[in-house]
């Protein structure tokens, strides 16, 4: 089995000095690491019975859309404000690097609906509780949050737990 923690690449001082950033496309491009994050995903994403995904653009939408293909799901795109063409409902979602909205169009998520978020990592938590208030707010009931990557350090699940302690949080990987 891939180690899927040793195929992430530091790329320093990205995408402003001081930053580390995390380069997960070598999980991505190699098909049997790539496999098995979906893989990985899946098997947790079960324990819940989703009826929908939605992923945070945009490496979020990489793994939202292979695992909603794998659960057999609907599929959902939460993006930055002005992406969408028709009416959206629009958060507030500060993070790390500057304050913007997300946003999801109106019938992206059906009232009650269970559903699975998902990003390509958590960092500050920021993101992950301004996608999942969107959900609530469009009438969905997030039952887990999942990333393939965890940067511990930040106390990002933390955050989320504070906000949302009803939704699960994983990530496959920790740093």
């Amino acid at each position: 089995m891939k180690d899927l923690k040793s195929l992430i690449v530091d790329v320093p001082d990205f995408p402003k000095p001081g930053i580390v950033f995390k380069d997960l496309t070598p999980v991505i491009q190699d098909a049997e690491a790539f496999n098995l994050a979906i893989d990985l995903m899946a098997e947790v994403a079960r324990r819940y019975s989703p009826e929908r995904v939605a992923a945070i653009e945009s490496r979020g939408f990489i793994f939202g859309a292979a695992l909603a293909r794998e659960l057999r799901t609907g599929f959902s795109l939460i993006r930055k404000k002005g992406k969408l063409p028709r009416q959206t409902l629009t958060v507030l979602a500060p993070n790390e690097y500057a304050v913007e909205h997300f946003e999801a169009h109106l019938d992206s998520i059906q009232p009650g609906e269970k559903v699975v978020l998902v990003d390509d990592l958590i960092a500050t938590g920021s993101s992950a509780v301004s996608a999942i208030e969107l959900v609530k707010k469009l009438g969905g009931r997030p039952v887990a949050f999942m990333a393939l990557v965890e940067l511990s350090f930040l106390d990002g699940v933390k955050k989320i737990a504070e906000a949302y302690s009803e939704v699960p949080v994983f990530a496959l990987v920790k740093f």
